[in-house]
């Protein structure tokens, strides 16, 4: 372990001092950099490069390929300036390839167009794109070299996220001059050396020096793939950090005190009675492990994992039931309303017996009905579901004793904790209980949910037939139709599922209406429906309702049906540009159908050429049902960023780990988590403090 003197020796001198001490730092940019929240020279310090350039050689113009970033050289052929429509510039480029390169610049000034004339030399940095007229670069940096070019650049150039006032070359410049003041490493050095050694991890000076400052003899390969073992040694300490923030919360969660809830067996006993199936085996194993946490005075902190159609609703209705018999209250937030709603329709038909009103609320409950809502759970209303609403300031519990978040990683870990802290009351915290459809893959739930306990809901129930998924290219789409028509012509339902690539609800839309359109048109016989975000949440439900009652035959929606939709009769699902989609939201889809007892079938409809990637998520979704092992596949194809979502409130916006790559790191990760936090609270408050800042940003996580 470390040394209590070199924690202590950490907050003292250069780590500390201000940024505002360097020279050329003003109260300008003292300010700039302030409110980037970087004070002292730590914070530099551990401000990583997001990539980096190589400006080390001279990429031949006819070996570029789109999508490419290089530097090139070449002597300008042709000037074009057009103000018409829009200001333009073209200059026309040519090297000894004998190949042509356009630079485009549609924001320039006058002067800046004079500097180019034909017969000229000029050098150029930025991305190649194909173009109009063969590829392009737009906007690229650039310098006019003369007839003798500068030396090239002997080492690869950091590239770091810019901000208001602060761009690349002074932050560069300004790295430079805080690196010239790093202490030498035993003084920096945090971690044991003999944790080190044993993962082969280098000094953490020497790792900062060659991320921010890479020298000819690394390399600089590893170095652009994030595989240096300088980014690995900066990799291990940034998954502490995040996993000390996360482990922090649940220590704070832990030291608070939670109602003890034991009292709910008969209601229980009365909703399993009238259940038309028996629980699994799994869902009573899951649900004696919340049972065992709810009798106890400190905060449940548990995650329920189960791929689609695994139960975990019917779980959390009887711990809600537990709860409520305890006297205390319950809240269930989804993400969407469409998932609330199903929630409360499902918690409705289960509890309305029971003699249980469920309460409603979400953000379309306006006026007198949000008044009565606010004031009966104010009274003490045993349950409510509703969305983001029930996190919103004005809403009031009378005791609540559980929260239980759905989908989790939609909301955020912040927003979890504010609808906990609603709950407080002298010193007491209500339990947690997060749901998740998206099956986590290990390695990535030991780090975004460290402060949760966690339980797998890893049997589906009996009767339940795998779903045969096939991928067709978009040219067979009638041959998909004439699927469809047969399909309800045996009394079946089918789903066509339209994506686009924009993150729009008005195009997603317009998408799935034309495709409405087209399916009403091939296949007269048949009643289509139509939903999509854009509608309101009645005319939403209402059309759903139709779709569960068999009223309609064929529904044409966007992803708002990913989660929480539940026919058993829809037997065929048809998710359209499938290519596009992440192999974590086409399992979510496809889960939609294979729900009752009828073998159903899925078809990935895609527009080729497929890139590598989409072909390596098509052909898993074909031969596997597995959710955990597609899981697993999504984060190595896409990162954990993408699996969860965006809105993971920075927890795992990592700068140079990589979840997926340096998964062999996470167990020591987590056993000298543990460590530090019992023995040197200290030692884990420097690192903390070390990656999150001066501001320590993780502690609104």
């Amino acid at each position: 372990m470390p040394s209590s003197s070199s924690t202590e020796t950490l907050p003292q001198d250069a780590a500390a001092r201000p940024l505002s001490a360097l020279p050329g730092v003003g109260a300008a940019l003292s300010a700039a950099l302030e409110r980037r929240g970087l004070r002292t020279l730590q914070d530099l310090w551990f401000t990583l490069p997001l990539r980096y350039e190589d400006l080390t050689r001279i990429e031949p113009i006819a070996a570029l390929v789109s999508g490419q970033r290089a530097q090139v050289e070449g002597v300008i052929s042709q000037v074009e300036t057009g103000f018409r429509f829009r200001p333009l510039l073209r200059v026309v480029m040519e090297d000894d390839s004998g190949a042509t390169l356009v630079l485009r610049f549609v924001h320039f000034r006058r002067a800046q167009a004079a500097q180019f004339a034909p017969g000229l030399r000029v050098r150029a940095y930025g991305e190649a794109r194909a173009g109009a007229h063969g590829l392009e670069m737009v906007h690229p940096r650039y310098r006019i070299v003369g007839t003798t070019p500068p030396a090239l650049a002997q080492n690869l150039s950091a590239v770091y996220a810019q901000s208001e006032g602060i761009g690349n070359a002074r932050l560069t410049a300004l790295m430079a001059r805080a690196l010239a003041q790093l202490p030498p490493a035993h003084e920096l050095e945090l971690l044991p050396a003999g944790l080190r050694e044993r993962l082969g991890l280098m000094d953490l000076r020497r790792a900062l020096l060659c991320v921010h400052l890479p020298q000819p003899g690394d390399d600089q390969a590893a170095l652009a793939a994030g595989m240096h073992p300088a980014q690995r040694r900066l990799a291990f300490e940034e998954l502490l950090a995040q996993h000390l923030a996360l482990r922090r919360l649940r220590q704070q969660a832990r030291a608070r005190r939670a109602p003890i809830c034991s009292d709910g067996a008969e209601l229980q006993r009365r909703l399993l009675a009238i259940l038309p199936y028996a629980l699994t085996g799994a869902q009573r194993r899951v649900l004696g492990e919340i049972m065992a946490d709810l009798a106890a005075p400190r905060p449940m902190l548990r995650l329920v994992q189960g791929d689609v159609g695994s139960g975990k609703t019917i779980v959390a209705a009887l711990a809600a039931l537990t709860v409520i018999g305890s006297g205390c209250q319950v809240a269930l937030a989804a993400p969407t309303e469409l998932l609330a709603e199903q929630h409360y329709r499902n918690l409705t038909g289960w509890l309305q017996p029971l003699g249980l009103p469920v309460l409603w609320l979400a953000g379309k409950v306006q006026g007198r009905a949000r008044v009565a809502a606010l004031a009966q759970l104010a009274a003490g209303a045993p349950i409510c579901v509703g969305t983001h609403a029930l996190m919103q300031e004005g809403v009031r519990f009378r005791r609540l004793g559980l929260a239980i978040v759905d989908e989790q990683h939609r909301f955020g870990v912040h927003q979890r904790l504010s609808l906990v802290e609603k709950g407080a009351a002298a010193g007491g915290v209500p339990h947690q209980l997060v749901l998740t459809a998206t099956p986590i893959p290990r390695t990535l739930a030991m780090t975004a949910y460290a402060d949760l306990d966690v339980s797998l809901l890893d049997e589906l129930p009996p009767g339940r037939t795998p779903v045969q998924t096939v991928a067709l290219a978009s040219a067979r789409r009638a041959e998909v139709i004439e699927r469809i028509r047969f399909a309800c012509a045996q009394g079946r339902q089918a789903y066509w599922v339209c994506t686009l690539v924009e993150e729009s609800e008005q195009l997603d839309a317009q998408a799935a209406a034309a495709v409405h359109t087209e399916l009403a048109a091939a296949l007269p016989e048949l009643r289509v429906g139509l939903v999509h975000g854009r509608m309101r949440p009645v005319e939403k439900q209402a059309v759903m309702d139709a779709f569960k009652r068999a009223e309609l035959a064929v529904l044409v929606a966007t992803t708002v049906i990913e989660v929480g939709v539940d026919v058993p009769n829809a037997s065929l699902m048809v998710i359209e540009n499938a290519e596009r989609l992440g192999l974590a939201q086409l399992h979510q889809l496809r889960g939609r159908v294979g729900r009752g007892s009828v073998a159903s079938s899925c078809v990935l409809l895609y527009r080729p050429p497929l890139s590598g990637t989409a072909r390596a998520r098509l052909h898993l979704l074909r031969t596997s049902n597995d959710g955990f092992h597609i899981a697993e596949m999504d984060l190595r194809l896409r990162g954990a960023g993408e699996l969860l979502g965006t809105r993971q409130a920075g927890m795992l916006a990592l700068r140079v780990a990589d979840l997926a790559r340096d998964a062999d790191l996470l167990p020591a990760v987590r056993e000298l988590a543990d460590r530090l936090l019992h023995e040197q609270p200290a030692c884990a408050e420097a690192i903390l403090t070390r990656w999150f800042g001066s501001a320590r940003r993780y502690a609104q996580a």
